[in-house]
């Protein structure tokens, strides 16, 4: 019983039902997290290999009206919240700037 007792201390369920429901359902989380982060590093890779053509070039590291078309295009997709998370993504794929 003490398992029971604990999965439910862990998912905030009042049920065994919803205990799994939650269980499964932060399984299924984690693994999207695994994926995004992954992602999220391919994206930095090749971000870093647009800079570099860029710079190589006699540009700048950063494209500003780039910026813009990516921070309209999570916004119109993710709503308000969606601006934060491209500006984020932004920050982690200009590297040192």
């Amino acid at each position: 019983m003490a398992d029971a007792a604990d999965t439910l201390d862990r998912t905030g369920a009042r049920t065994d039902e919803a205990a799994g429901t939650i269980t499964g359902a932060r399984e299924r989380i984690d693994a999207l997290d695994d994926r995004i982060i992954g992602l999220v590093q391919e994206r930095m890779a090749v971000s870093a290999v647009i800079q570099e053509a860029r710079l190589s070039s006699g540009g700048r590291r950063v494209n500003l009206s780039r910026e813009m078309e990516i921070l309209g295009h999570y916004r119109e997709a993710l709503g308000k919240p969606g601006t934060s998370l491209a500006m984020t993504l932004l920050e982690l794929c200009r590297g040192r700037v």
